[in-house]
C-alpha cells in the first residue's frame, strides 16, 4: 500500500466506504463538513445511499431506519449537531442495532465555536442518550488511526450489534498527513435479524418498547451483559516510556499527541515520564491504568477541556497515586512547553529532579 496524503474528515470518508458503508444521512457543521461534501458524491457513484437531511434529528432516525436492514449506516456530526441527536442514539440503542457515528468534537458550550476542543467526553460516553447503557467510543490521535478506527468501528458494530462512536476533536479532523487507506471489504452477507421484506420466512421484528417493568429490566439486564463483555475484551490503549516512569502523562486524541511531544522534551531533560494514551474512551482501559499506577509516582491528566476524562483515570487509579491535571478550553489547544512546565513542578515535587 502507498500512503497518501490525506485530511482527516476525508480519510475517514473514503474509510467507510471501503469498510462497507451502504447508506449516510447527515447534516453539514462545520468542523465536519467535509466528510459530508466527499461523501455526497462518493456514495452517488458507487450506487450507494447518501441523504443529506433536514436536520440532525432527521439523518440519525433515517440511521435508525436503514440499520434495521442490517446494511452498515453512519452518520457524522459536530458537537451541537450530535446534541440533537440523543434522542434517536438512545432508540437505536433500545433495538439492539449496529451503526456508526462520528463526532469531530468543537469548542462548547451551546453553540461555542468551530475550533477544536474535547468538551464532548461526557456526552459520548457518560449519555449518547438517556439510558442505562454506554456506547462503545473510539479516539484516534492520527489520521491513520482515524483511518483504522472507521474500519474497526464498523466490525465492532456489527460483532456487538451495538452503538460505536468515532470520537475526535475538529484539529484531527482537518489536518492532512500521510496515512494508507484500507483494502476493499467484502459486503457482509444480511444479518439474520434484519428486517428485509423477506417473503421466505417469518417477519422479524425491531421494537425498543419495553413498557412492563419485568420486560424493561430484563431487557436492561441483557444491555448490561453486553457491555460486561465488551469492557473485558475491547479495551485499548497505546504507551511510551512507561517501563521506569515516575511520572504518567495520560491524554487522549490530540491532547494525548501534544502530550506526547512533551513527554518526549521531559526524557531529553532526563525525567522519567511516560505517557498513556487511551484509545478506547469507553471502555475505558482502567484494567492497564491501575496497573501503572503501581508503579509511578503521580499521574497528570491532559485535556482540552475542563477535566472530564480526569474522572475516569481517578477511578481507574483509585488512589494508588495522586492525579492532577492540565487543560485548556473553549477550542485553546495546550503547548507541548506548557505541558512541560507542568511536567517539570510535578516532577520537581516528586523528587525527580535532583
Amino acid at each position: 500500500m502507498v500512503k497518501e496524503l490525506l485530511k482527516g474528515n476525508v480519510a475517514i470518508a473514503e474509510a467507510a466506504v471501503r469498510a462497507g458503508c451502504r447508506a449516510y444521512f447527515g447534516y453539514p457543521i462545520t468542523p465536519q463538513t467535509e466528510l459530508l461534501e466527499y461523501l455526497s458524491s462518493r456514495m452517488i457513484a458507487l450506487g450507494r445511499v447518501f441523504l443529506q437531511a433536514e436536520s440532525e434529528v432527521a439523518a440519525i432516525n433515517m440511521v435508525y431506519g436503514a440499520a434495521c436492514t442490517g446494511a452498515r449506516v453512519m452518520t457524522s456530526s459536530s458537537s451541537p449537531g450530535f446534541s440533537l441527536m440523543q434522542e434517536g442514539l438512545s432508540y437505536i440503542a433500545a433495538s439492539d442495532l449496529p451503526c456508526v457515528v462520528v463526532d469531530v468534537m468543537r469548542g462548547g458550550p451551546g453553540l461555542g465555536n468551530i475550533l477544536p476542543s474535547q468538551g464532548d467526553y461526557f456526552q459520548v460516553t457518560r449519555s449518547a442518550g438517556h439510558g442505562d447503557y454506554h456506547p462503545i467510543v473510539l479516539a484516534p490521535a492520527t489520521v491513520q488511526e482515524a483511518i483504522d478506527m472507521t474500519v474497526l468501528a464498523f466490525d465492532l458494530a456489527d460483532h456487538y450489534r451495538h452503538l460505536v462512536i468515532l470520537a475526535l476533536d475538529g484539529l484531527i479532523g482537518q489536518m492532512m498527513e500521510p496515512a494508507e487507506l484500507p483494502e476493499w471489504q467484502a459486503d457482509p452477507p444480511t444479518p439474520d435479524w434484519a428486517v428485509t421484506g423477506a417473503a421466505h420466512r417469518a417477519p422479524n421484528r425491531i421494537t425498543s418498547m419495553h413498557l412492563r417493568a419485568d420486560e424493561s429490566e430484563a431487557y436492561n439486564q441483557h444491555i448490561q451483559r453486553r457491555l460486561e463483555h465488551i469492557r473485558a475484551a475491547e479495551q485499548r490503549s497505546i504507551e511510551m516510556y512507561t517501563d521506569d516512569a515516575e511520572l504518567l502523562v495520560i491524554g487522549f486524541g490530540s491532547a494525548g499527541r501534544i502530550a506526547a511531544s512533551a513527554v518526549e522534551m521531559a526524557r531529553e531533560d532526563g525525567l522519567n515520564v511516560g505517557l498513556f494514551r487511551p484509545q478506547t474512551l469507553y471502555p475505558f482501559p482502567s484494567d492497564r491504568l491501575a496497573e501503572l499506577a503501581e508503579q509511578v509516582g503521580a499521574c497528570l491528566v491532559v485535556e482540552m477541556n475542563a477535566g472530564q476524562m480526569l474522572d475516569d483515570v481517578r477511578l481507574a487509579v483509585s488512589g494508588r497515586a495522586p492525579v492532577e491535571f492540565f487543560g485548556r478550553m473553549g477550542g485553546a489547544i495546550p503547548l507541548p512547553e506548557e505541558i512541560l512546565d507542568t511536567i517539570e513542578m510535578l516532577c520537581w515535587s516528586l523528587h525527580v529532579v535532583e
